[in-house]
This record gives structure tokens, sequence and C-alpha cells, in this order.
């Protein structure tokens, strides 16, 4: 198994670097105590994995404290990144663990919200309340989910992972995660369905 420094090193060889491999160097950089290279980990992925957070925790401070750790875990850990999967697998694991970690630690439950973005092109009144009956619609049906299917929906949809990925974060096997996926779709297939029909 390689370290950090023989990946970087076995592919700074070659012309053009990858982003794979500039992620292996900026991982090389924190893991050699440079602090500039967490500042930029933080803004390339920092969004993400405040959103990532606050989706588990559903409290902008909590999730706040859970970008905190995450990053100290980087710092303290990045010398342990296999180059197995890609950063952004590596870095949501450690928020996803770190975030119920501390939910256990408040005895809090999970809950989520989704984050919608404001767009640039105000709509008109009616499209604004058919939008917010949507957005309705939909916050029950994720409600009515179990946190372990809501999770795989944010890892796939939000995060834009793969399945493979969403089994490294979530450490479950792949048919698990497969198997909650289509569970979760169904599910809220079965929801919107149910409530147009009762429009």
């Amino acid at each position: 198994m390689q370290n950090i420094n023989q990946l970087i090193w076995s592919r700074t060889s070659q012309k053009q670097m990858t982003e794979r491999d500039k992620d292996l160097f900026l991982l090389r950089r924190i893991n050699e105590g440079d602090d500039g290279a967490v500042r930029e980990l933080y803004a390339q992925y920092g969004h993400r994995l405040y959103a990532y957070a606050l989706r588990i925790t559903n409290e902008p401070a909590t999730a706040e404290d859970v970008v905190q750790h995450t990053l100290v875990t980087v710092w303290k850990t990045a010398k342990n990144f296999r180059g197995e999967s890609r950063l952004i697998t590596w870095l949501l694991g450690i928020v996803h663990h770190t975030a119920l970690k501390m939910i256990r630690n408040k005895t809090e439950s999970l809950n989520e919200t989704a984050q919608e973005n404001i767009p640039e092109n105000q709509p008109t009144l009616e499209e604004q309340a058919q939008s917010q009956e949507t957005k309705r619609w939909i916050q029950e049906g994720l409600q009515s989910l179990s946190s372990e299917h809501r999770m795989v929906l944010e890892l796939v949809f939000y995060q834009g992972l793969s399945l493979n990925e969403v089994a490294q974060v979530l450490k479950l096997p792949l048919g698990t995660v497969k198997s909650r996926l289509s569970y979760a779709r169904t599910h809220l297939r079965g929801v919107l369905t149910r409530t147009q029909e009762n429009l």
C-alpha cells in the first residue's frame, strides 16, 4: 500500500497533473504542515462539506463545527489518505462520521433540510406558490424516509458521488447502498404521486 508521498512522486513525473494529482499534492502539503494548503482545501471543498454537514445536523452552528473538526482531522491524518478514492469521498466520510458523533454526543435526532439556491429571476406569485408547495411535498417526502435512506440520496444527488463512493463514505456494502437508493426513490415517487392526486 502506497503512502501519500509515494503516490505524489509517482505521478508528478508526468507533464500534466490530473485533478487527483492536485488533490494528492495538496494533501502532501498539508501533511508537511503547510497552513496555506488547508486554506486551499477549504476554499475548494468547504462549501460541499458544510452543505453535507448541514443536511445531517440541521443546525448551521453544528455544521460549522463539523467542518472545523473535519479540517483538524485532515490536518492530523493527511498522511493516512491512501488514494484509493477521490479526495471528496474521503472528506465527506470524515464529515459524515464527525457529524454523527456530534449528534450522538448532543443526543439529538437526525434531521435534514433541503437547501435551495435563490433564483436570479424572481418568479411570479403563482410560480412562487407552486414552487413552495412542491418544496413542501419534497420536504415531507424526505422527512418520511429514515435517516439512512436520506443520507444515500444526499450523497448521490446533492454531492454527486458514485454508488461505490457512497458505500465508502457510509462504510456499507454496495448492495445495501443500491437497495436504500432504490427504496428512497420509490418511496418519494409514491409520496409525490399521492400528494398530487389529492389536489
